[in-house]
């Protein structure tokens, strides 16, 4: 049973510490970047392929039910150069997934390498596996 639903319908605000979006930021072109979904019996983990995003411009995070990945691309062109043909024109990534009642989003933990961002969602304590011990009486 899949417990994450891809995309949310609207983005959510962003976080305290950077200024909230405009609607025409909202609504600016940006990049889906390609995601894997993996579910196994204690969670999710979500592989956000984002080359070219440094860290310190990359935000993860959630409001209410809706985890938001947004990251800004950072391809710097050196100023006596002229692009003659871009193929990757927008410079912002965004998706957002809609997060189960079945998962804890205050345990989400997360690692950028390689220009992959790994999520790794674990699922509510009530709900993973375990084992039950069995007495000798």
């Amino acid at each position: 049973m899949n417990n994450l639903a891809t995309p949310a319908a609207t983005p959510a605000a962003n976080a305290a510490n950077t200024p909230t979006p405009t609607a025409a930021d909202r609504n600016a072109a940006v990049l889906r970047p390609p995601v894997d979904v993996i579910e196994d019996s204690t969670g999710i983990t979500l592989s956000a392929d984002l080359p070219g995003v440094p860290r310190e411009r990359l935000q993860l995070r959630v409001e209410e039910d809706v985890l938001l990945i947004e990251a800004e691309l950072l391809a710097p062109m050196p100023a006596e150069l002229t692009a003659s043909h871009i193929e990757v024109p927008l410079s912002r990534y965004r998706r957002a997934f809609t997060l189960s009642k079945e998962l804890d989003a205050d345990r989400i933990s997360a690692e950028l390498s390689n220009g992959v961002l790994n999520v790794r969602i674990p699922k509510a304590a009530h709900l993973q596996p375990r084992r039950i011990e069995v007495q000798v009486a």
